[in-house]
């Protein structure tokens, strides 16, 4: 039986567990699926899950924020099923600081390691299998890749990065039959925000978003699968994620006082 072999990064728990489980639940026998993070006991638990619909699973213990860590998951990968069919950038972390709160800015650094580098190194290690089989590769980047957010100029950073890193790629593999589809998700109710840095650079332990009407993980992962399935270019997953991108473009200053008064109304780090 041909195996449509899908890697996914951040795989232990929030997006990309979930995206792993319906993955699964809808290819049964033909998903064979990668799944990559840092926790081996998380990723064991989702393989679980996955094995219960048939998919067949690896589970490769990976930090995104190591080269050579992203080198050999695609090594390792290549190395059990032959190729790969889907790669899924999915593992980051979150931020929410006010620049002028920051004192030490080594934590900026070590975020974009994570959320852009982390992508780039994946990428670059797995294109030669990508274009052996015309596959995809996918970008879960934010909203705030996007827009602007204040509280957010590290993790703005990172976003903006990845959408420009993966918009540059596209036109490069389009020759080569490869795909590249971005995400932009907006406020998921993961435990993403409580795990990221604060303005210390330490896990801010609560989230600086305003949470109400925060899509669900389900839902979010569906829009991915789906997006994928059609091999398509952008997800932006909310009316008002795709209103502001136009927003931005047709009558950037009110943005930016939106934006600011969603500051003043508390919707910022604590």
């Amino acid at each position: 039986m041909n195996q449509h072999v899908t890697i996914i990064t951040g795989a232990s728990d929030g997006i990309g567990a979930e995206l792993a489980r319906q993955i699964a639940a809808r290819d049964g026998a033909t998903a064979a699926l990668v799944l990559a993070a840092r926790s081996q006991d998380k990723l064991a638990e989702v393989a679980r899950a996955c094995e219960a619909h048939g998919a067949h699973v690896l589970v490769r213990p990976t930090d995104v924020g190591q080269q050579a860590d992203c080198e050999g998951l695609i090594a390792d990968t290549v190395a059990r099923y032959g190729r790969i069919d889907v790669l899924v950038n999915n593992a980051g972390m979150s931020a929410h600081a006010l620049l002028d709160e920051v004192q030490d800015m080594d934590w900026y650094e070590h975020l974009m390691r994570i959320n852009l580098w982390g992508s780039a190194w994946c990428t670059r290690a797995a294109l030669p299998h990508l274009k052996a089989s015309r596959g995809l590769i996918v970008a879960v980047s934010s909203l705030a890749g996007l827009v602007g957010v204040p509280g957010r100029t590290a993790y703005s950073a990172t976003k903006f990065a990845m959408t420009g890193f993966f918009e540059s790629l596209r036109v490069e593999m389009a020759p080569h039959g490869v795909g590249v589809t971005i995400a932009y998700p907006g406020v998921v109710a993961t435990d993403i925000r409580y795990r990221g840095f604060n303005a210390q650079g330490q896990a801010a332990g609560q989230s600086g978003l305003d949470e109400r009407g925060a899509m669900s993980v389900e839902t979010c992962a569906r829009l991915i699968a789906d997006g994928m399935a059609r091999r398509q270019r952008d997800i932006v997953m909310t009316a008002k994620g795709k209103l502001g991108r136009w927003m931005k473009l047709l009558a950037p200053a009110l943005v930016d006082r939106l934006a600011l008064a969603a500051l003043k109304n508390d919707v910022r780090p604590h």
